[in-house]
């Protein structure tokens, strides 16, 4: 009897070992990665690449065709208004202007030609009409001076009408013989020069490209496009940061001035252009610099800030709701997890501001949950 009640207390004592080791190796062998909740200061940004343009970007063109016979500025030379930056061959045009006034004056010398001819046919038609009256010639005699008359009246009309036409010419010669001269619109520097001596200019179906001026390189203006996601957040008067490769290191700064409607889409991708102003009064900046820029679009300070990852933890804790309709953080509240509800603001990626009256400084916030792996144990007899 007393061997068989040994037998029973042995199995009963592996039975109740074989019960511990598997709710031990049930149980999950979990820690916490903890930060102090602090406040502090959070921006929010939006990331753009732009291109750095003057504000005035002015492309002059040719109104008339030639050869180019003369350039009198280079690149980067400073430029007047009114100034000539080349020279159309004149001559083509000089020949044009001398026979629209060789026009103009026999228009005008025919038309004191029809006048002297209306003087005489208006004589005619007086002197014959006073014989009619007196029944000296017959009426077909009288209405041939009278037609006479009213046709000598039309080619009166006639000729001032041409020379109206021909002064019209003569005006459109002198317009394009001025044409000739390329001249600058405005006070500004060269950027680029697009012709040679003797290159022949066609303007009769496209304007050509001669210069390129900048009126002004001391403003200058970063032409971004922002994706659609952000673009929202955009805001005119906001305050931009943007570095170059050209100065490493170097933060610029500058003011979004001007967000445009109008879409632009790549491949089904939609962004939008938000233009920056620059103050370039050092003039190390130049056109078409590939500017990387960071728009300050929202700023807390003094908030309660948290990792983005804080809000996505996940405890594994049991509770009666399964299902959570707000965001929440989770701090170690007697070595437990705890959940609070917050409200979230502003994100800088990194960080992210929560809003809740249960709050406080130095509260410990779970920002990572760390599951070991179950070691396998074998039972060796």
């Amino acid at each position: 009897m007393k061997k068989y009640y040994i037998i029973f207390i042995i199995i009963f004592i592996i039975f109740a070992f074989f019960i511990w080791f598997y709710k031990k190796e049930d149980k999950p062998n979990v820690s916490y990665k903890t930060e102090k909740l602090k406040k502090g200061t959070i921006q929010e940004q939006v990331s753009a690449t732009g291109t750095i343009m003057p504000v005035s970007n002015i492309l002059i063109g040719a109104s008339v065709s030639g050869i180019i016979k003369q350039i009198f500025v280079d690149f980067n030379d400073p430029v007047k208004k009114g100034q000539i930056l080349a020279l159309i061959d004149p001559e083509p045009f000089i020949a044009q202007v001398e026979q629209a006034k060789a026009n103009l004056l026999m228009a005008e010398a025919n038309l004191e030609k029809a006048k002297v001819a209306l003087l005489e046919a208006e004589n005619n038609y007086k002197r014959n009409k006073r014989l009619f009256e007196e029944k000296l010639i017959s009426e077909s005699e009288y209405e041939r001076f009278f037609v006479n008359y009213q046709s000598a009246i039309a080619q009166v009309k006639e000729a001032n009408a041409r020379i109206v036409q021909l002064k019209a010419v003569l005006k459109q010669a002198q317009t394009n013989l001025n044409y000739t001269q390329i001249r600058s619109p405005v006070n500004g520097i060269v950027i680029s020069r697009n012709i040679e001596v003797g290159q022949t200019v066609t303007a009769s179906f496209q304007t050509p490209t001669l210069f390129q001026i900048a009126e002004d390189l001391s403003k200058m203006q970063i032409h971004t496009n922002v994706d659609e996601a952000d673009i929202g957040k955009i805001k005119t008067g906001q305050k931009a940061y943007f570095t170059v490769d050209a100065y490493p290191g170097k933060i610029y700064e500058g003011k979004v001035v001007q967000i445009r409607n109008a879409p632009n889409i790549v491949q089904n991708v939609v962004t939008y252009n938000v233009i920056i102003s620059v103050n370039n009064q050092e003039m190390k900046l130049k056109p078409g610099m590939t500017a990387q820029v960071t728009i300050l679009t929202a700023k807390k300070e003094n908030a309660f800030i948290v990792k983005n990852s804080a809000l996505r933890v996940n405890p594994n804790v049991k509770t009666e709701q399964k299902f959570f309709t707000k965001s929440g953080i989770w701090i170690l509240k007697n070595n437990e997890p705890f959940r609070i509800e917050v409200d979230t603001g502003i994100s800088d990626n990194d960080y992210v501001e929560i809003i809740s009256n249960e709050l406080k400084e130095d509260l410990d916030v779970i920002v990572e949950v760390i599951n070991k792996e179950n070691k396998k144990r074998s039972l060796m007899f």
